[in-house]
């Protein structure tokens, strides 16, 4: 939970007046502006990998082909992980960083649980040792706990847990000799929260920090004995926004409305071990691309792909 405080205190410095995407304010270069900028790069930098944490992989955990309708079902419990990335806070809190100076990154992790679910409403139609069109109802939940690590405070402002939705349809279902393969859309978001954190003299104060991602999902599976494997391909969507105040010694900043959005590239693939009534199953892929500008440059730019993983058990009928 300390690791999520921290990731969530980065993204509470992105304020400035007259804030567009990248968040860095016009004008000539002042110690207020510079700070503007250096904390809007910030909430550039860490809102995507926080949507990867909370997209993750699969639309439920390690499954690549429809349940087969009524009434079937999958449920799954997994913690997602983004293998990710934070600036150097020193020198963006200190408002001495020059126009497009290469900041230094360090690791980081950011992690969230989450429990995903699908349920069978049409089997689809038969094709031969197939179905085609079968139909799954997709629900899923994050949870963000409240937090108190010291110069960190995160409480829930609406409740610690966020319903997610969507849909999967089935282009092939799994049978003895197919594999099944499936495209899926979901709408997954964080529970709004609000956090104060304090830092190298900077305080931040942020109310209704939403984030929220869209995601399509190509994938198949298939079941080998004990083994299922099971890959993908798709897109996720991620906006975040944030009413924030910040203060630093000697400077005014006005609560400002702060926001970013990106869309980035995914493919993953998963290995599970059945069991009489259950699968362990663990997942790894990676996120790429998307369009993210800074003020300054980092030695690990906001563009990079990040590695992401997953590990949970799921269950079903």
């Amino acid at each position: 939970m300390r690791r999520l405080a921290v990731a969530l205190a980065a993204l509470t410095v992105a304020a400035t007046p007259a804030l567009a995407q990248n968040g860095c304010p016009a004008g000539a270069l002042t110690q207020t502006r510079d700070l503007q900028c250096n904390a809007a790069d910030l909430f550039a930098y860490m809102a995507p990998q926080l949507g990867t944490a909370v997209a993750g992989g699969s639309h439920t955990l390690g499954l690549g082909t429809t349940v087969g309708g009524l009434p079937h079902f999958a449920v799954a419990v997994r913690l997602n992980a983004v293998l990710g990335s934070a600036p150097e806070l020193g020198p963006l809190t200190s408002a001495n960083a020059s126009p497009g100076t290469n900041l230094g990154t360090k690791d980081a992790m950011v992690a969230f649980p989450t429990v995903d679910a699908s349920v069978g409403v049409f089997q689809g139609i038969g094709l031969g040792v197939t179905r085609v069109g079968g139909v799954d109802l997709l629900a899923s939940a994050t949870y963000v706990p409240e937090v108190d690590a010291g110069a960190v405070s995160i409480a829930p402002a609406d409740g610690a847990l966020k319903i997610g939705y969507g849909v999967r349809v089935g282009l092939l279902q799994q049978s003895l000799i197919v594999p099944g393969v499936t495209f899926s859309y979901l709408k997954r978001d964080l529970p709004t929260v609000s956090l104060q954190a304090g830092a190298s003299g900077v305080n931040f104060n942020m109310q209704d920090f939403a984030l929220t991602t869209s995601s399509w999902r190509l994938s198949a599976q298939k079941n080998l004995l004990m083994l299922q494997v099971a890959a993908g391909y798709g897109q996720d969507s991620y906006d975040a926004s944030a009413n924030i105040g910040v203060t630093a010694t000697g400077l005014t900043i006005p609560n400002v409305n702060a926001s970013v959005a990106t869309k980035r590239t995914t493919m993953y693939g998963s290995l599970g071990l059945n069991l009489l009534i259950a699968r362990i199953v663990a997942e790894v892929g990676q996120v790429s691309g998307g369009d993210i500008t800074t003020y300054n440059t980092f030695s690990t730019g906001p563009n990079a792909k990040r590695l992401y993983g997953s590990i949970g058990i799921r269950a079903g009928f």
